[in-house]
């Protein structure tokens, strides 16, 4: 049974190898230097598609087609709600034009196989008994399926927190600038230039919206579709219902700015009291015991001598 599981891990990592491959070629960055382009264009009028892809290394020539053929096919065998569970996390978390829902299904598919060809082999290579090798084959291919969701989870709730921490100070730049005689689009323009950041982000995407000649409540009703933070979804509620009755922007956005710094402080509290909860887990687990040894040691040692 040996060389069928080695046999198997191999395929199983060609698999991967390939998947990650597909998933490198839709994330390839594109350059923003003007010189680069114009020198790739000069490559392109000197060589053809054929001599291009020579130059190409191996995996950029087989194993990318493979990879995104089955991240396509995969995928798409599993019920489309789950799929849309997948996309709309993908969208929350900043990253939907980077990876498809079908490319993380792809991921957690073959990282399950991997976890059940090792809870095959690795009993086998060390001999375990069956109870062990029972956990080892329902454990694997269940924490290898988890590992995308969960790294996903974890993009989406870092997003959602920074979000949350910038919102406070978008918004007094937002009244500042509003308040100084700008639109509320020249406003967004300002807060553009001076933050990096995911709100920043979605913010320059709601404004290029609204140039391109979508309405505004339009453009902020995806914004609030795209984010999913309450905070943020209140602020948009609110401006477009200012909008609506024709109340002054400057105002609106003066009062949520004062309302968001009073969320952002009672958030940081909530935290802080968490803390002593959350590390009483790892003084049980790690400090305590330490402690114990090196204070109960000479004593028990001691004790022990005397017996």
């Amino acid at each position: 049974m040996e060389p069928a599981v080695i046999f198997g891990l191999l395929l199983v990592s060609a698999g991967v190898v390939a998947l990650v491959a597909g998933l490198q070629d839709r994330t390839a960055p594109v350059s923003d230097d003007p010189e680069a382009y114009l020198r790739s264009l000069e490559l392109d009028d000197e060589a053809d598609d054929f001599t291009q892809r020579l130059r190409e290394p191996f995996i950029t020539r087989v194993l990318r087609p493979i990879g995104a053929r089955a991240a396509g096919g995969l995928g798409s065998l599993l019920p489309a709600n789950y799929r849309d569970q997948v996309h709309r996390k993908l969208v929350f978390a900043g990253v939907s034009g980077q990876y498809r829902a079908e490319e993380v299904i792809t991921a957690q598919m073959l990282l399950a196989i991997v976890g059940l060809v090792a809870g095959l082999g690795l009993p086998v290579l060390l001999d375990s008994p069956s109870t062990q090798r029972i956990l080892f084959l329902v454990a694997l291919p269940v924490v290898g399926a988890m590992v995308p969701t969960a790294l996903l989870n974890r993009k989406l709730e870092d997003r959602r927190e920074s979000i949350l921490k910038d919102l406070p100070d978008t918004l007094d730049l937002l009244a500042i600038s509003v308040e100084a005689g700008l639109g509320f689009e020249g406003a967004i323009g300002i807060v553009c230039e001076h933050f990096d950041s995911p709100l920043a982000d979605e913010f320059s995407r709601t404004l290029k919206e609204m140039e391109l000649g979508l309405p505004r409540r339009e453009a902020l009703q995806n914004l609030k579709r795209r984010t999913e933070v309450p905070e943020l979804s209140n602020f948009v509620l609110a401006l477009t219902q200012a909008d609506a009755l024709g109340m002054p922007i400057g105002r609106v956005l003066k009062t949520q700015a004062g309302e968001m710094r009073l969320k952002r402080r009672q958030w940081a509290r909530e935290k802080a009291a968490k803390l002593p909860v959350k590390i009483m887990f790892p003084l049980v687990l790690f400090i305590f015991p330490t402690i114990f040894i090196v204070v109960l040691g000479p004593a028990v040692s001691q004790i022990r001598a005397n017996l």
